[in-house]
């Protein structure tokens, strides 16, 4: 008799998810800028006990050029336990991955093999036909399906971006998930509270906002997004507005609570055009509605404007610019992404509303180019950029390019390609680089590492319905 079980790497809490046993693989999407070789799919050992241990042993090249890979994510997760859409016989085996310049989605199954194998591609008509989106960002496992925010509309138009639908075992475009829109319409992250069905979403830009860089005149227009947005998840429509206020320019990653029980999450927010500041915001309940505070405020460092680019140099200072954050499975330690000052910075948020700063690294930065210890001497450009924090929340991973043509604007003089792994002592102890993982330079093949995925889930993967 065949016994069916879940998949091992389902679990139903945060706190079984926390005590589940290590990665041993990353998976990391990589990018061609000029847009003339494939971009990529590479795989690094992270088995500290394999004599491969931080070194890249998996590459898939995409079959297409151009893509410009974004925020992929696993065809299943701990969310397909649920009880109200239970899917607990899926898999954890496919990485789903948008290509953020073409509008293609690729499904590259990673089962029995290190280097995945791509078994689908969802072209740009199937997207724009079945949904009437384009420039495809963010996916999530969750319920009914796979969700993939768009930043764009189709057929030319800028937008409204919003969410796809994507049948989790066919992988086919299922439709648009938005039944009322109300106000909404820029897009970027989403996520949700599973429980209490409500879903988040939060703003970027229109395509041609942001694919050759950051637009002064709109930033300092205020035109970029400055709100997030709050849906009746069963229902598909859209509930509540919350301005964060419009000198707060680019309110992007969002990371609820794992905790299902809890209605709170964190927003980070680029940049403050009053300041340059960035900044960190918790949305929460507040009676019937929803409310956001400001948690966090991170300030402009001042540098001699031969130190910056072009687009900084009226100003003689660098922007933090937090483009992530990530939340550790157990809800206690926040990290922030400074990608222009080159600092990593990890928060305790056991009070949401009140973080304690318990840790800080510098490397890479605008102006401070700082190095890694694993390559002393070598001055580093980009900065923190995407951050993945692993299960049992010990282990940070960076990565440190953008968006290819931000990159371009910030770090005019190249920015280089590496992905640092850290290591996170638990209740705000040690926090410290990782000197034996750090894959650099030629190890990227000539592409730039963007986003990471870790075998078996990770901080920002998977959701829960269970306490």
């Amino acid at each position: 008799m065949t016994l069916w079980k879940p998949d091992p790497t389902f679990y139903p809490s945060p706190r079984d998810a926390a005590a589940a046993p290590p990665e041993k693989l990353a998976y990391v999407a990589a990018f061609d800028r000029s847009a003339t070789r494939p971009d990529a799919m590479a795989v690094l050992d992270t088995d500290p006990d394999s004599s491969a241990y931080g070194t890249v042993v998996g590459w898939t090249d995409l079959p297409f050029t151009g893509d410009e890979l974004h925020h992929f994510g696993w065809n299943a997760c701990s969310s397909a336990l649920c009880p109200n859409a239970p899917h607990p016989h899926t898999e954890r085996r496919y990485l789903i991955v948008p290509g953020l310049r073409s509008s293609r989605i690729y499904v590259l199954d990673t089962k029995d093999r290190v280097s995945p194998e791509v078994v689908k591609v969802i072209e740009p008509e199937e997207l724009a036909e079945r949904a009437g989106y384009s420039r495809p960002h963010t996916v999530h496992c969750g319920p009914e399906g796979l969700y993939v925010s768009a930043l764009g509309g189709a057929d030319g138009r800028e937008g409204p971006g919003g969410i796809a639908l994507l049948d989790h075992t066919s992988f086919e475009v299922l439709g648009q998930w938005e039944t009322e829109r109300g106000p909404q319409y820029l897009a970027y992250d989403f996520w949700w509270h599973i429980n209490h069905d409500v879903l988040v979403t939060s703003e970027w830009g229109t395509p041609s906002m942001i694919e050759n860089g950051l637009v002064g005149e709109l930033l300092l227009g205020r035109k970029y997004g400055h709100r997030l947005h709050f849906w009746d998840l069963r229902k598909r429509r859209h509930v509540q507005e919350v301005d964060l206020g419009d000198q707060y320019q680019m309110a992007l990653e969002l990371r609820p609570a794992h905790d299902p029980t809890k209605t709170y999450g964190f927003a980070g927010v680029v940049v403050s055009v009053e300041d340059l500041s960035a900044s960190v915001w918790v949305w929460h309940r507040d009676g019937k509605g929803w409310a956001v505070r400001k948690v966090i405020d991170i300030p402009a460092e001042p540098a001699p404007a031969e130190l910056l680019p072009p687009i900084l140099q009226p100003f003689g200072a660098v922007p933090p610019l937090v483009t992530d954050i990530d939340l550790s499975v157990d809800d206690s330690t926040l990290y922030v992404s400074c990608w222009g000052t080159g600092e990593l910075k990890r928060f305790d948020v056991t009070d949401p509303f009140n973080p304690v700063e318990t840790g800080s690294l510098r490397i890479g930065g605008i102006a401070g180019r700082a190095e890694h210890p694993a390559a002393p001497g070598v001055p580093l450009s980009g900065g923190p950029q995407m951050v993945e924090v692993s299960r049992d929340g010990k282990r940070v991973y960076v990565s440190n390019s953008l968006y290819g043509a931000w990159d371009d604007q910030f770090y005019p003089d190249g920015v280089g390609a590496w992905l640092a792994k850290i290591d996170s002592a638990p209740g705000g102890g040690a926090f410290t680089f990782d000197t034996r993982f750090f894959p650099h330079g030629d190890d990227w093949r000539g592409l730039r590492p963007h986003q990471t995925r870790l075998s078996g889930g990770d901080a920002s993967s998977d959701s829960y319905c269970y306490p």
